[in-house]
């Protein structure tokens, strides 16, 4: 089991680390989405990986047992929202990206709600406590938000941003929305 204090590593860098194609990649991923460092790409390729490998080892099953640990990989990846099909299929699956996963963080989405004018800013209101789902607040902006979860992100009740109106970016531009 382990120390609780000792929690096990959630990632494995790349085998090779200098790699141009790669690094021009990652560094473009931790400017779109905002990303502290390098090791937020690698938890979720970690991740990713994870779920691939998983559907491929569907693929060795006999059909059986094989239905039912698909349908609980199907639910599992609906539930957070990587994939919104109804007849979800295991190439469905084998086609999961990094940046699915990245579209389905905290950070992500306050930002694309339109709490934050930034991709950073909403880092930044994460980590500072002002953002609760559910009313539970949430300090974590690499937080997976399932998809039942999505339409409760909000401002924490004490929060000073409760009382502003929500802000878009639209074209570059920031717009104010009336509400």
């Amino acid at each position: 089991m382990g120390d609780p204090k000792k929690p096990r590593k959630k990632w494995e860098g790349p085998n090779h680390p200098w790699i141009k194609e790669r690094l021009e990649r990652e560094q473009l991923l931790l400017g779109k989405y905002g990303l502290r460092n390098k090791r937020e790409i690698w938890i979720a390729e970690t991740y990713v990986r994870k779920l691939r490998h998983q559907a491929r080892s569907l693929l060795a099953l006999p059909p059986a047992e094989r239905a039912a640990r698909e349908k609980a990989l199907f639910e599992r990846v609906r539930a957070f929202g990587f994939l919104e099909k109804e007849n979800m299929t295991i190439d469905d699956i084998l086609g999961l990206t990094v940046e699915n996963y990245l579209e389905r963080r905290l950070q992500t989405i306050v930002f694309k709600k339109g709490l934050a004018r930034t991709i950073h800013q909403a880092r930044q209101l994460i980590v500072h406590g002002h953002i609760a789902i559910g009313g539970r607040r949430v300090t974590s902006p690499g937080y997976m938000v399932k998809k039942s979860e999505e339409d409760l992100i909000d401002f924490y009740p004490t929060s000073p941003f409760k009382n502003r109106p929500p802000t878009v970016q639209v074209g570059g531009e920031e717009s104010v929305q009336q509400a």
